[in-house]
């Protein structure tokens, strides 16, 4: 049986199109990846990719795709909105067929020694491959992003997971790991007073009490001359987006503001925005299988 694994590398670059299209490539020309989706966000200045691959294949074009990536990015000259350690800032392993977490978690450890090999950047490991627990959380590792960690990698507490104390001149750090499926999901407000986006953030975020499974920051998006709540729901069968947005909506009214549209960055999974559709539309008794083409694929995958 085949095994596969969706990998979801997040890059330091969000503006310049050929940089941009140079570090997909390799997605697109290896055989045995399938390239889901792929898109960059100028504010943010920040690339998301999503691809599916078997583990060979995949490890060997995040490779060639990192080092074009580190060839042509410098975090000293970079600035976005989104927090970054690093050049190619994170990339994450998630288990799709015949894979297990626990082959995940192996896997992104092999493939980590071979991105320090080829490409001289540390490695810290977060979520299921995290080696200490205080760095299962990417916001801990990510602490005072490059302009900090560059001053304290020294530090023993800061110290990467591979490679020697010392950052990337240019290319920073990466974070590497296994972990659940999680939905990127935005809320653009209808304001451009970013103090409320990250007092609503604050407000449902896991770490200042708000939902379990939810890390909420809040944004300024120029472009639009909005403020953004962007979240990761790292576990969306505990904290549906539905619930996530109805409650912001909430928080939002007590600065007299409303929401704009909301975002769904890269991919979600169908039962996800279904959970959230059978809300709104107060649907009873509501079955994904009464989605048709849920049910075909479901019976064609048994054969």
């Amino acid at each position: 049986m085949v095994k596969l694994i969706e990998c979801v590398p997040n890059y330091s670059e969000g503006r310049r199109e050929d940089v941009i299209e140079a570090i997909v490539k390799p997605f697109k020309e290896t055989k045995g990846c399938y390239l889901l989706d792929y898109r960059a966000d100028k504010d943010h200045n920040r690339l998301v990719v999503s691809f599916v691959g078997e583990p060979d294949a995949l490890g060997k074009a995040l490779v060639e795709s990192a080092e074009v990536a580190i060839k042509n990015i410098d975090l000293n000259k970079h600035e976005g909105a989104h927090p970054r350690i690093g050049a190619v800032d994170v990339i994450p392993f998630v288990p799709l067929r015949n894979i297990t977490m626990e082959e995940c978690v192996e896997f992104s450890r092999k493939f980590a020694e071979d991105f320090h090999r080829r490409t001289s950047v540390p490695v810290y490991f977060y979520e299921e491959s995290a080696l200490r627990p205080e760095r299962r959380n990417l916001e801990v590792i990510r602490k005072g992003q490059f302009e900090v960690l560059k001053e304290e990698i020294s530090k023993p507490e800061r110290y990467p997971d591979i490679g020697s104390p010392e950052i990337h001149p240019t290319a920073g750090a990466t974070v590497i790991g296994a972990r659940k499926f999680l939905v990127a999901f935005n809320v653009n407000l209808h304001t451009n007073d970013v103090n409320i986006a990250k007092a609503i953030a604050r407000a449902i975020r896991s770490s200042s009490g708000g939902f379990s499974a939810v890390k909420a920051i809040g944004l300024e998006l120029k472009e639009k001359n909005m403020a953004q709540v962007s979240m990761n729901i790292v576990d969306y069968e505990k904290n549906a987006l539905y619930r996530v947005l109805e409650l912001i909506k909430c928080e939002a009214k007590r600065w007299g503001v409303s929401v704009a549209e909301t975002e769904v960055y890269g991919m979600v999974p169908a039962e996800a925005l279904l959970q959230s559709t059978s809300y709104y539309m107060q649907i009873s008794h509501f079955d994904p299988n009464q989605v048709i083409e849920l049910r075909l694929l479901d019976l064609l995958g048994r054969d």
